[in-house]
């Protein structure tokens, strides 16, 4: 008697002997949906998350006019996106930018491309979770646990940068938690956030919208904020666009989960192009309108507080504060996501033999087949990372610029080789099969991509005190953060590439292999060891 598959069991067989072509087996839990994969991504971005913590700071530098940065910096990502689509098509991996860059690069720049990202996505968590202390201390003040209730919401105070750091601590406990107990969780939890983010934003855009004092003109007026700016209102708008920067990125997540997601090369691609326009369009009218309902255009206020500021001034406490609590949850589903695809791309790199003890960091755990080292991994290096700056009233803002610079670099790391492939005449490949393709605009939309990501990285990394010394006691060596910090990162991984790494080789690991021998799972949590 012949077994009947059903098409979900056939689509998933399909999809694993897809994986086996490239050379490893099925390992990972197959089960996100076209919606789970476009939620990776856009809780990556999220909205509420990035917006809610940076509008103090681009609207205190550039005023309403900084809105000017978002359709730069969308416009630029836009581009990045679509040549991501064309990889996501093409390469369904788990890993997105370091498997991509494996396929089109050298050894060496593919594996410094995953090394950039890992270490930028620790940061990222960092920076992630540290923006509770924008936002639960303004709910109430029992959630400042360090300094005074004067210190809420602030992280430009010694105690408020101490809490910052505790309520950091906390969130990632948590999100290393649920990302040990395996995705299917994570995906429900992070979904129930999304569809939180997605209706409170676009509820915040209407009442915004009604309770504006000024009309959309007042992004055309500098208001004077380009004074003591060398470049004028032009160096204004540089500083300040450090507001969409630090938002517009995660978008290649669905890329990541792409060995959890059914029929990847299908989903995949316009899971990152929707997440990518949803945060685009959502995030541009919640920077306009904010401005636009903002009673007094010079009230300092708005650079100390934020948004939040704005909302209570528009709304009221008690409306004021929902929102502020569907910004947490907005904040709390954005660092499970990044801490998701950080692990994604820890577990990718360790199967193929890349990272320090490579068969345990790639084991995956019982019958929720998730990789529990990583999870670990990343959510120690990042208590680490908090408890560093924990003395640092400027660390807000250097772990924010540090985290745009190094996933700008691992993107770079993509674009860049493609085009050089492009000019070649080796990409598109001659295989390429009915994926998403870029066709005849390709060369000039790969060309405009790397050129956007090199200028938006030299402005970030810029030394100057407006970003990396904006609160608390001016130190040159904060001012020097972003070369330096870089400069060490590309040491350290040339170093550990040259001298361990090509020593190693870089074959997948026996028990990855798609006709490799089959490696006992370690027990999940909870389950007990035959």
């Amino acid at each position: 008697m012949t077994a009947v598959q059903t098409p979900d069991a056939s689509a998933s067989s399909s999809d694993s002997h897809e994986l086996a072509s490239f050379g490893y087996k099925q390992e990972l839990d197959r089960s996100l949906g076209s919606f789970s994969s476009f939620a990776a991504g856009f809780s990556y971005i999220s909205i509420l998350t990035g917006v809610t913590a940076l509008f103090g700071f681009g609207y205190l530098n550039a005023g309403p006019g900084v809105w000017w940065t978002w359709p730069v910096v969308v416009g630029g990502q836009i581009l990045v996106a679509l040549c991501f689509m064309e990889m996501a098509g093409q390469y369904p991996i788990a890993g997105s930018v370091y498997q991509w860059s494996k396929q089109i690069a050298t050894g060496f720049a593919s594996w410094m491309v995953g090394w950039i990202y890992i270490v930028g996505a620790i940061v990222t968590i960092a920076a992630v979770a540290v923006d509770w202390q924008v936002v639960l201390p303004q709910i109430t003040t029992s959630f400042q646990f360090a300094g005074h209730s004067a210190d809420a919401g602030l992280t430009s105070t010694k105690g408020g940068a101490e809490n910052a750091l505790i309520l950091g601590g906390i969130l990632v406990c948590i999100t290393t938690i649920i990302n040990m107990l395996g995705v299917k969780l994570m995906a429900r939890i992070n979904n129930v956030g999304v569809a939180c983010e997605l209706v409170g934003s676009s509820i915040l855009v209407i009442l915004l919208l009604f309770n504006a004092h000024h009309g959309p003109q007042i992004i055309f007026h500098s208001y004077h904020f380009g004074a003591g700016h060398p470049w004028g209102y032009f160096g204004a708008l540089l500083v300040g666009g450090l507001l969409s920067a630090y938002v517009m990125y995660g978008f290649d997540t669905a890329g990541t989960l792409a060995e959890e997601t059914n029929n990847p090369r299908k989903h995949a691609p316009p899971a990152i192009i929707r997440a990518i326009a949803a945060a685009a369009t959502i995030g541009g009218l919640v920077i306009l309108f904010a401005s636009m309902s903002n009673k007094h255009i010079l009230d300092k206020n708005v650079g100390l507080l934020g948004l939040p500021y704005v909302m209570k001034q528009a709304f009221g406490n008690t409306v004021g504060n929902l929102f502020l609590i569907d910004c947490g949850i907005a904040i709390f589903v954005c660092c499970l996501a990044v801490q998701t695809a950080t692990i994604r791309m820890m577990f990718s790199m360790a199967r193929d033999n890349r990272l320090p003890a490579g068969s345990a960091v790639a084991r995956v755990s019982g019958r929720r087949r998730v990789p529990v080292v990583p999870a670990l991994v990343t959510g120690i290096l990042t208590l680490a990372l908090l408890a560093i700056n924990v003395s640092n009233q400027s660390a807000f803002y250097v772990l924010t610029s540090l985290a745009i610079i190094m996933f700008y670099l691992a993107y770079l790391g993509v674009t860049l080789p493609m085009l050089v492939r492009r000019f070649r005449g080796t990409w598109p490949k001659k295989d390429w099969g009915p994926y998403f393709s870029l066709g005849r605009w390709g060369m000039l939309v790969n060309i405009v991509a790397v050129a956007y990501g090199i200028l938006v990285t030299i402005n970030i990394a810029w030394p100057r005190d407006a970003i990396y010394n904006a609160v608390g006691t001016p130190h040159w060596y904060w001012k020097w953060a972003a070369p330096i910090f870089v400069g060490i990162v590309v040491i350290l991984g040339t170093l550990y590439y040259y001298t361990v790494q090509v020593k190693k080789g870089e074959d997948v690991l026996a028990e990855h292999r798609a006709d490799g021998p089959s490696l006992e799972p370690l027990p999940a949590m909870g389950e007990m060891a035959p």
